[in-house]
């Protein structure tokens, strides 16, 4: 009779785990759709919650709606718990702690009211979409972006250094010359306008009144399309690099069979097959 019941129940937990963290079933497919749906209209109220024209003529029901979506959350994280394979391990991965962050602050905005500003973490909620889309799966990319940026971070930093000391020196320039009657009341200041003015922003709450004023920031401006170039080409000649790497290592990595099933195209580093897990020699 408890065997039967044990059978039962891990019978149900398998099922649910199926539903919860499997991707290719229906209706793991089907509660990713409304997870998503959940998600979205979650974030969507909290933005909306934002605006304080709506903020003061929905608020009873854009708090009911953020509880509504609390306790679904809620339950869905209970599920996941009761259900994964590895609890612990869940609940430490890094979707157990932001599926925890993105309930955690409205219990702790109810428990106490002053700290009720914590609300806005639950924007990570957004984060949970990751999971359901499996975008992680584009890691790897978004490794080989990295290693080009990594390769290139000398020529990056003293690129940086250059912009640096000639956003102060513009800056410091343009204090002399306009002074506090023109906007330019400090050096700080001064350099805030040429960061704004470099990068092409330019807000216009500075600007400079003297004809030499103008002439550097017009130097300036024609400058900071030429900075701009810059980084771009020097990331880009580093991605041509990654290639040529990632062009070799295919072909190392067309050598590395599998003894067990005879699987190809492994990772030089790798010690286990991808395929069976078998080890590779």
């Amino acid at each position: 009779m408890s065997t039967t019941s044990d059978q039962r129940q891990l019978s149900f937990k398998e099922k649910l785990r199926d539903v919860i963290f499997g991707y290719d079933t229906p209706a793991g497919k089907t509660f990713d759709l409304i997870l998503i749906l959940v998600i979205t209209l979650s974030v969507l109220a909290l933005v909306l919650d934002s605006v304080e024209v709506i903020h003061q003529q929905y608020r009873l029901q854009l708090f009911a709606l953020e509880w509504l979506f609390t306790c679904a959350f809620t339950v869905e994280y209970g599920l996941r718990i009761y259900s994964s394979e590895k609890p612990r391990q869940y609940i430490f991965s890094f979707y157990g702690i932001i599926d925890l962050l993105s309930i955690l602050p409205s219990y702790i905005a109810l428990l106490f009211p002053p700290v009720n500003f914590l609300v806005v973490v639950r924007i990570l909620r957004v984060l949970r979409v990751f999971r359901v889309l499996k975008l992680f799966r584009y890691i790897g990319e978004a490794n080989f972006l990295w290693s080009a940026i990594y390769n290139g971070r000398r020529k990056i930093f003293i690129f940086m250094f250059t912009v640096i000391n000639l956003i102060v020196v513009f800056g410091t320039m343009m204090f002399v010359i306009e002074g506090p009657e023109n906007g330019f009341t400090n050096i700080p200041s001064s350099i805030y306008w040429a960061i704004v003015t470099i990068t092409t922003v330019g807000y216009g709450d500075i600007v400079p009144q003297t004809a030499l004023g103008q002439t550097i920031a017009a130097i300036a401006m024609i400058s900071g399309y030429a900075i701009i170039a810059v980084p771009t080409g020097i990331i880009g000649a580093e991605l041509m690099q990654e290639f040529r790497r990632g062009d070799t290592l295919k072909r190392i990595e067309s050598h590395i069979v599998c003894p067990h099933c005879g699987l190809k195209g492994h990772d030089v580093a790798a010690n286990f097959c991808q395929g069976c897990g078998g080890r590779l020699e």
